[in-house]
């Protein structure tokens, strides 16, 4: 069981990962240039070329990106638990979407993000021990 600051510092944790991670997908300009070290990283694992994006493509990228940017600055300014279990199970969902995507495509590039979400959202929804006050 993890106490509550040991949770506390897990939730900031996953928040300045996501910051750092999802930053350059909330913007176009910066979205082309990690799209590319994407690419790249895809096919030195032996994957094929990421597929060409159009505007809307890039919109959504962008979308999750700024999202997800104001969510971890969110949790790193206040990791509560109650933040944490809700990102357990956004990144729990997104692994699944992962999965789903390496099945129909094969790109080994996706290992690099499931691991470590399922990792994420695994961490974020074990059991916290709480303090218990007595009247």
């Amino acid at each position: 069981m993890l106490n509550i600051a040991t949770y506390r510092h897990i939730v900031r944790a996953s928040a300045i990962y996501d910051l750092v991670l999802t930053a350059p997908f909330a913007t176009p300009w910066s979205f082309a240039i990690v799209r590319a070290q994407l690419d790249a990283t895809n096919q030195a694992l032996g994957g094929a070329a990421l597929p060409a994006f159009t505007p809307f493509h890039i919109l959504f990228a962008c979308l999750l990106g700024s999202v997800v940017l104001v969510w971890s600055v969110l949790r790193i300014r206040d990791p509560q638990p109650l933040y944490g279990r809700y990102d357990g199970i956004a990144r729990l969902l997104f692994s699944s979407w992962m999965i789903w995507t390496l099945h129909a495509t094969g790109a080994p590039l996706l290992w690099l993000f499931i691991v470590p979400e399922l990792a994420w959202g695994i961490v974020q929804w074990l059991p916290l021990r709480v303090r218990r006050v007595r009247a």
